[in-house]
Formats: C-alpha cells, structure tokens, sequence
C-alpha cells in the first residue's frame, strides 16, 4: 500500500470511529459526542500501532491494558471494540444507553468485552491504570527470570480534563511518580472545555508542569488530528521505563460538528441536522448511518490478528517458563485463575484466653500468616500501617523503585487514591490486595468503594478504630454512621467481628471471595478472647450471624451485637439468668453473609416468634430495625460522640451492661 493510501486508510478509520460514535448518540438521543470526535485520533493511532489485544481472548495475562477514564465518550471504546474484533456487534452499537444493552452509558467491565474497568465517575480511570502499572511491576518482579519476560506489558489511558480535575487523580498521580512507574502511558486530551463551558473559568494551572513536578515524563502534541506526531510521542513515551508519561494532546470538542470548541457538544446529541453536516465535513454520505466503507474493517482487523499471534508467541514462552520453572509457573497460573495455593489457612494465629486483644491487632496477626501463605497477597494502610496494624510499619518489604517485589504498599494519606488504585490491581488480575484506613476515613473513599462493589472487585479493606471508644480524638475521628452506610452498598460485605478468632474467619472469608469487596471494621481497644470450647465456635461467622451462647430452656429474650459490644451481651445474658430471665446471644458479624442464609437457618437464630429483641453497637441505629423489629430495642447512638478517656465515652452513651439489662427488662414488660 503507498503512502498516500495508508494516510486515506486512517482517515477514513479515524473518520469510522468518529461516526459510529455520532450515530450511537444520536439513535440513542443522549450521550457524549464531542469526545469522540475530537479524542478518535489518538485512539486510533494507539489501538493500531501499538496496543497488544486478542480480542479473541481478551483476558490474557500479557495483554496491553487500555482505560477510558473519561467514561463519558464511550460511545468511542464501543467503536473501537468493534472495529478491532471484539465481541461486539453493530446491534449492540445500535443499542447504546439502552435497558439491557452491553453498550451501558458509561463502561462497565462486568458487561462489556474488552473493558477492563467501570469508568464515569471522573479520576477513578486514572487511579485504576496507576494501580495495574503497580500490579504489572509488581508481577514482573515476581515471575520474570532472565530470558523469560512473562510480563512486559503497558497500561494506556486517555483522560481528559475532568479527570485531571479531580482530587483522586492527583493523588494517584502523586503516589506513581514518587513509584518511577514505566509502562504507564496517558494521553490527556487537552480540548479547553468542561460540561459546563471553558475550563479557563476553573482550571488554569499548567498541567505539564504540575505533571513534572509530581515526577512524571511530559510530551506535548500540538494537533489533536496529526496521526505522525502522535504516533511519535507515543513511541517517545513507550522508551520511558523509569517514570509514568503523559501526553498532553491538543484537541478540538466535538471537532467537524457546527458545535466544534463549545460545551454544547459536551454531553448531548448533536441533531439530526448537525450529524449531516458533520459528516459532510468529513465527506461521508449524511444519509447513510452506521457504515463502515470499504477496506476500513479489514485494516483496522490486522492489530487483532497481530494480537492474536503475540498471544500465541506468549503462551509459547510460558510453556518454556514452566519447564525451567515448574514452581513458580504453577503459583502464577492459580493466581491469574484467583484461586489460592493450597493449604492458605494453615498454621493461622492462636489466642491466650488470659490476654484480651484488639481485633485490629488479631487482625495484623492473621495477615502476616495469610501473606506467608499466600505470595500474592498484597497491601498497605494511607500513612496509618502502625495503627491498622498492617504489615511494613517499620518499612520493610515496601514496594518501591527499585523493589517492585515488595508487598508493602505505601499509600501515603490517600484515601480514595488508594481506593482507586485497590480497584486496578483487581482489575488486573494475578494478585490479592488490600488497603487499610480509620473507619471514618472511609469516607474520603467511598467513590472508589461504591465502584469496587458495583464491579464485585475482590479487594478488602481493612477499617479500624471502628467506635466512640477510640476515646479522646474525638468526634472527627469517631466513626457513628459509616458501619451502616457500608452496608447499605450492594455487594459489599461487611464483617465486624467480636474477638480475635472471629478475626481470623473474618480475614479467611475476605481472602477466599472470589467477587466482591469485603470490609473488616476492628477495634482500637482490647477486647477478650472468647473461648471457643465455652461459647460456639468462630467458624459460624461464615454463617454471618449465630447464636453465640443460647439460654437454658426457650429465651424470653435476643440479645445481638457486633464487634466490641459482643461481650457486653454475654455479661448481661449472665446476669439476667440469675434473676430467672433467658436471654440468647447472638454475635451478628455480618448482616449480609446472614441474610444470605436459607430461611430455616436465619430463622433458628431469629426465630419469627420471638420478637423481644435488644440490639447493641456503636453506630446508628438505622440498619438495625429488620432484626430488632419494631417490637424491639435498638441500643446505638445516633448523634456524634464527644472527646474523652474511651471507656468513660462509651459509658456516657449507655454502652453498659446495666444499660442492656435494663433495655431487656423493660421489652419483657410490655
């Protein structure tokens, strides 16, 4: 093919990209064409040059990773999905922002081929693609041998002005300069407009700069539409192996359409009339709609043909990877499968009955066990290791340049930067990851938190100083609504257990989920260690709920709590059976893995007849009405705590034996 062919050939695919996208906002009637206008250059020119995909296998472990973290313009990914292969049909292009469809209004990786991560919510993107450059090293540094490169791959992302914006993109752009992280290769498109007009009216800093001084490579492409000049800064930016790069790249909103360069092209249908005019700017009949001309499906197919033999090429060398190293071959294969090698729970922590302990530290106990286990369970806390008690506290095994094996993560205080980051190394498959936080923390992380239950990403997060009993930091630090708001997020489990070997089932169940995150709320103050031959076994935390310690004869009475306050409703069952008065306690860990029980179990526990109830923990009430009933009492607190010694807070509030007694006594007398 001449010169002057292959240039018609990419326009006309660039040109391809540019109108499927239109068609699909415009049948649809909504949605975001001015990225896709302006963005499918550089889209192109990565996807056709340089991006290693199987859109036959779109999983395979080496595989180039591309995030569209301005989810926004995905009318442009489903495009390039099926122009280069993808399983993606045209009736499935036809069906964007519809009820059912595989072409959601923002992407999702749970619906979608070819999408590696959910996308919308601006900044998440970003973070997620620093998180699989992590987990890329991180791999590479475990599996690569001399002459075996099992994982040498890149992670792209095009991000745009509002992912820039956002406060978790600058912390996770932070976090992977100070890591030198290579591989990682953005393209900002730099197109001067926001939703709501100029970005020149809130964002004038110079990102180039601010990008360089968080420790990344800079290029600069003048013109959005120069295919040579992005391919050039791309090859540049691909040679950088010691720091993240980003392209900053010139472009036009909405380029060719009459609303060029104005935020009306921003987040809404062009027009039937605009869509004609748009596509005689770029010559196409304006009459004909979700057309492909001649010659461009085949070009743009030969990238996943080449995929497909650099998968092939690759499976090759891991054949030859397992014959000169069995062992390590076998533990890569099950973790990219997210199973766990065998015996994973073995030799796990016991307790000294005498010795109360937190479970935030009954926790870093179990860890440090399931990490010798386990060699790709891996994590760190946002500047709070020593008080998580998460392992690395004193710096050791960190991940770092230069030590890209470490297991270590050190997050510094980011937050929802580490949630986003979490959320990528998920995504990215190979490894088991966890973070760990303050409870009320937890907050500065939700958006991250509600994407990772949205997409069922196994990570776990690891909450501690989980009460008002952390005492004298005070209300900004007392957790009082977060317990009840995390479980009011779909698909996200959350476990507060009451004692160090409710701790260890917990940890055990988090480790073991295949799908979905897992939220371990522990305590700062020592707790007793209950004793598994006197009250029922920990393993029922796998149940979610159980009857801990049960009355003799029919109880007049349910006691329930979570966590710390556990051991205030076995004194109080104590001693209201000296005064003839049957109580059951119940330890509530998890009211999701509970209500996931058949109706016989939860009802053994809770049976539906007995409606005198007393439910107790350190949050809101809120969430506690569906077992209590409304013939029962909920003891929480449902204002903010107050400063002061711990015990005499929780006391202040009615967290007391006394109090649970006296709330029992008074249901039995209605």
């Amino acid at each position: 093919m001449s010169t002057d062919n292959s240039k018609n050939i990419a326009e006309l695919s660039v040109n391809t990209l540019r109108m499927l996208s239109i068609d699909m906002v415009q049948k649809a009637n909504q949605g975001h064409p001015g990225l896709p206008l302006g963005a499918a250059p550089m889209a192109y020119v990565l996807w056709n040059n340089f991006l290693r995909f199987d859109p036959k296998e779109p999983k395979w472990p080496n595989r180039d990773r591309f995030v569209l973290s301005a989810g926004h313009g995905s009318a442009l990914l489903y495009s390039l999905l099926h122009m280069y292969g993808y399983d993606l049909s045209m009736e499935d292009l036809k069906g964007f922002r519809q009820l059912g469809s595989r072409t959601a209004g923002h992407p999702e990786s749970t619906l979608t081929p070819g999408v590696e991560v959910t996308t919308g919510p601006l900044g998440q993107g970003f973070g997620n693609g620093v998180g699989m450059a992590m987990a890329t090293q991180f791999l590479a540094a475990t599996y690569n041998k001399e002459g075996h490169d099992l994982v040498d791959h890149y992670v792209y992302s095009i991000v745009s002005d509002g992912d820039l914006m956002e406060g978790v993109a600058s912390e996770a752009a932070s976090l992977a300069g100070h890591l030198k992280l290579g591989r990682l290769v953005y393209l900002y498109d730099d197109n001067s407009i926001s939703l709501d007009g100029p970005t020149s009216e809130a964002f004038t800093e110079n990102v180039p700069e601010r990008f360089k001084a968080y420790g990344w490579h800079v290029l600069t492409v003048d013109d959005g539409n120069d295919l040579d000049a992005l391919k050039e800064a791309i090859e540049t930016a691909r040679g950088v192996l010691d720091q993240p790069s980003l392209i900053c790249v010139k472009t036009v909103i909405g380029f060719g359409s009459p609303q060029e360069g104005t935020n009306k092209v921003h987040g809404a249908a062009l027009g039937e009339e605009n869509v004609k005019k748009t596509k005689e700017f770029f010559g196409w009949d304006p009459n004909k709609t979700f057309f492909i001309p001649d010659g461009v499906q085949e070009h743009m197919s030969e990238a996943g043909k080449r995929g497909e033999e650099l998968h092939k090429e690759w499976k090759n060398k891991f054949e030859e990877f397992k014959k000169a190293y069995p062992d390590e071959a076998e533990l890569f294969a099950l973790s990219e499968d997210g199973k766990l090698p065998e015996g994973w729970d073995k030799d796990m922590p016991t307790f000294d009955l005498a010795k109360p302990l937190a479970t935030r530290q009954a926790s870093g106990k179990a860890l440090e066990q399931l990490r010798v286990n386990i060699p790709w369970l891996l994590g760190g806390s946002a500047d709070l290791a020593s008080s998580n008690e998460t392992p690395g506290k004193d710096g050791s095994g960190a991940f770092q340049p230069g030590n890209y094996g470490g297991r270590n993560l050190w997050y510094g205080v980011r937050e929802h930067g580490m949630g986003a980051v979490m959320n990528g190394i998920a995504s990215y498959g190979g490894t088991k990851v966890y973070g760990a936080t303050f409870l009320t923390f937890s907050d500065y992380m939700r958006g991250s938190i509600r994407l990772a239950a949205l997409t069922k990403a196994p990570v776990t997060y690891i909450f501690t100083h989980d009460s008002i009993a952390l005492g004298s930091d005070g209300p900004t630090h007392q957790p009082i609504e977060q317990i009840s708001s995390l479980r009011l997020t779909p698909n996200l489990t959350v476990l507060r257990p009451a004692d160090a070997y409710e701790t260890v089932e917990a940890w055990k169940i988090a480790v073991s989920r295949l799908k979905g995150p897992v939220a371990l709320i522990l305590s700062r103050q020592v707790l007793p260690v209950l004793d598994q031959n006197k009250y029922a076994p920990a393993s029922n935390v796998w149940k979610g709920g159980y009857i801990l310690k049960d009355s003799d004869g029919q109880p007049d009475v349910i006691l329930i709590a979570t966590g710390s306050e556990v051991h205030l409703i076995l004194e109080a069952q104590e001693k209201l059976a000296a005064e003839g008065i049957k109580a059951r306690a119940v330890s509530m860990p998890s009211f999701e893995i509970f209500d996931q029980q058949d109706e016989a179990y939860r009802d053994s526990v809770l049976p539906p007849n007995l409606k005198k109830r007393v439910s107790v923990e350190a949050g809101v009430t809120l969430t506690w009405y569906k077992y209590v009933t409304e013939e029962g009492t909920p003891i929480g607190i449902d204002r903010f705590g107050e400063s002061g010694d711990g015990d005499a807070v929780m006391e202040h509030f009615g967290f007391t034996t006394d109090h649970v007694i006296k709330a029992a006594k008074a249901l039995l007398k209605k």
